[in-house]
């Protein structure tokens, strides 16, 4: 009696730990894994996995190397000479590095030395500061010397005011050697000031190591040039979007065959490249792209100057996305993946058999105790006649005969893929946990259903986008489970957009708001943003402009021309250095939620960005975003 009264409380205390539910603390405890490559042999895979540790408010990470097979990992303190170092030139001969380097007087102390404790800056022109910093003159260069060698190295964009890698976001992928180890090939926008400001018109430039010359490459197309690379048999390889100004243009994979003549290999295919891989014997490039709301694995042929036909082929399929291409093992493709209920890790799919085997499991005990939500495709007619995909995130145990409260997650973009992504903070898997149905629509603007749908909204945020939030909304709220006096609306960037204006126009059916980083007054953040050439391709110019677009988009899509109609409480969130929304938009929204007595709260990140990246901040946001939803919903 006394063993099985023990094996049953043994199993009540193992159905009491399955029914954890996921919380921001479990959240900020996830392992985030990341993949470094594949070893020079073959045989493993050597990765990253980092840790947030909230209580120092960082990262820690280790390094692993497991087989390529799956296995045991083992730490491994130096990877230096596992991995194929790209940066190292083909005859071994050379590296190539990357510094900032001060081009341009910016700083007061620059034009008067004697005054060095001045803080001012003078600036003549625009990028006077970009993502979340000022401009102080420094640029990044591309530098390239001898390998093992003490020697100074080359600055090949010596005195130049222009940047490589990019700001923001470069890193090493903006540069590479030629096969021959006789040129550097790298990404720049060679432009300045104002000029750089209101142009996408990156181009790829080779520079000879011998003759110390520059050539560009691609002047010819006037959008972006990016992410350069040699196939097998030395062709260069980059992606390419055609519009300069348009920075969510169709994304395209280019291979120069010979001088004057490019192969656009994705000219005919409907849908935009993230990133591609070529194969080893290169016949072929492998590359991810969202579609049908996730991202897959695809891959095209590729014919030269035969006569043969290019076809691209879907390789993977699942409500999944495949989030890297990290190399092949014979018919297995090394790739990671996530879900909404999942962070990253890494897997091996068998391309013969279609079949996958996960590889690394950094969080299984996690997980292990963890009651996961459900989530389910949903297909609603918009008010144009299109169906329209709608992911919908149900509570773990869900019961439908139950209510629940239901958001509408506004996606930011506003041209970008909502998929099966594991956010750190917009994360769906946290939102359902909490007792929330998730409704997230595929709206206008996102990858993965054609280019027609993707661009359907720039010069229209506040049009059939809108009526297609409310259709989703709408046609969820029939469900007898969804609770409509509880209604909630929630997004960031031009999903806090989103969220303005159905606060004045959703004709009373939400309860409660949330904005974080959105754009409350598109008069003002023209005047204030950064990238100028976003707005001017997305609502049609300037304010003061007089076309068809840009008259409507600065009145009727303002949502600032809506405040008249608020009546709901909202939450605005904004960071500090956040300078694509600055933190005017977050400031204006507020004050005209106090000042029409409107029950608001605004959650002030001053050393945060567009993004919320340091753990202890990351949890303030998270236990303020679900208190205000227990608040007022």
């Amino acid at each position: 009696m006394k063993k099985t009264a023990l094996l049953i409380l043994s199993f009540m205390a193992l159905q009491a730990t399955a029914q954890q539910v996921l919380t921001p603390e479990i959240l900020w405890k996830l392992n985030q894994v990341s993949v470094l490559g594949i070893t020079k042999d073959g045989k493993s895979i050597i990765y990253k996995v980092k840790t947030p540790t909230v209580e120092e408010n960082k990262f820690s990470s280790k390094t692993y190397s497991m087989p390529i097979a799956g296995g045991n990992p083992t730490e491994i303190s130096d990877t230096k000479n596992l991995l194929v170092d790209k940066n190292v030139s083909p005859d071994g001969k050379y590296v190539l590095s990357s510094n900032e380097v001060k081009i341009d007087k910016v700083l007061g102390k620059d034009y008067y030395p004697e005054l060095e404790k001045s803080d001012v800056q003078i600036y003549d022109a625009l990028d006077y500061r970009h993502w979340d910093t000022w401009n102080e003159g420094l640029h990044n260069h591309v530098f390239f010397g001898e390998n093992n060698a003490n020697t100074k190295p080359t600055d090949i964009m010596a005195k130049e005011p222009f940047d490589c890698p990019q700001k923001p976001f470069g890193g090493d992928e903006d540069y590479i050697w030629s096969p021959t180890s006789k040129s550097i090939v790298y990404v720049s926008k060679k432009l300045t000031g104002t000029q750089y400001a209101i142009s996408t018109n990156t181009d790829l430039y080779e520079y000879n190591i011998e003759t110390k010359t520059t050539k560009n490459l691609t002047e010819a197309n006037k959008g972006y040039d990016t992410n350069p690379a040699f196939s097998p048999n030395g062709q260069l390889t980059w992606l390419q979007m055609k519009r300069d100004g348009y920075e969510a243009d169709k994304n395209d994979i280019i291979v120069r065959i010979k001088d004057n003549y490019d192969l656009n290999l994705t000219a005919a295919w409907d849908g935009s490249v993230d990133s591609f891989q070529w194969s080893a014997d290169g016949k072929k490039i492998y590359f991810t792209a969202a579609v049908n709301g996730t991202k897959q694995l695809f891959e095209v042929n590729y014919p030269g100057l035969t006569k043969i036909a290019v076809r691209v082929t879907q390789i993977t399929d699942g409500d999944f996305d495949v989030t890297g291409l990290v190399g092949f093992s014979g018919e297995n493709a090394i790739l990671t993946r996530t879900d909404m209920n999942h962070a990253a890790e890494i897997f091996s799919y068998n391309t013969k058999k279609k079949t996958w085997t996960q590889l690394s499991n950094t969080n299984q005990e996690t997980y292990s105790k963890l009651s996961l939500p459900k989530y389910e495709r949903r297909y609603v007619t918009t008010t144009d006649g299109k169906k329209m995909l709608v992911w919908v995130i149900l509570p773990p145990n869900f019961d439908k005969t139950k209510k629940y409260p239901t958001l509408l997650y506004c996606q930011g973009g506003p041209q970008s893929p909502l998929t099966q992504f594991y956010s750190f903070r917009w994360n769906f898997s946290l939102m359902a946990s909490q007792g929330y149905i998730v409704v997230a629509p595929n709206r206008r603007g996102m990858y993965g259903h054609g280019q027609a749908w993707n661009e359907q909204i720039s010069g229209d945020w506040g049009g059939q986008v809108m009526n297609d939030y409310l259709s989703a909304i709408d046609d969820v709220s029939k469900e007898n489970y969804v609770d409509k006096t509880r209604l909630g609306c929630v997004g960031a960037s031009y999903g806090g957009y989103s969220v303005f204006m159905l606060a004045g126009i959703h004709n009373n059916r939400f309860k409660t708001f949330i904005a974080h980083d959105g754009v409350y007054n598109l008069v003002s953040m023209y005047g204030t943003t950064e990238e100028v050439f976003f707005d001017n391709w997305e609502h049609g110019g300037a304010y003061w402009e007089q076309n068809p677009i840009a008259k409507k988009t600065y009145t009727t899509f303002n949502p600032i021309t809506h405040i008249d109609k608020w009546n709901t409480p909202i939450l605005i969130i904004q960071g500090g250095l956040d300078f694509r929304v600055p933190i005017g938009q977050g400031q204006e929204a507020f004050q005209a939620a106090q000042l029409k007595g409107i029950k608001s709260r605004l959650l002030y990140f001053p050393q945060e960005n567009h993004w919320v990246l340091k753990p202890q901040n990351a949890i303030v946001w998270q236990r303020e975003f679900y208190k205000w939803l227990k608040e007022t919903l």
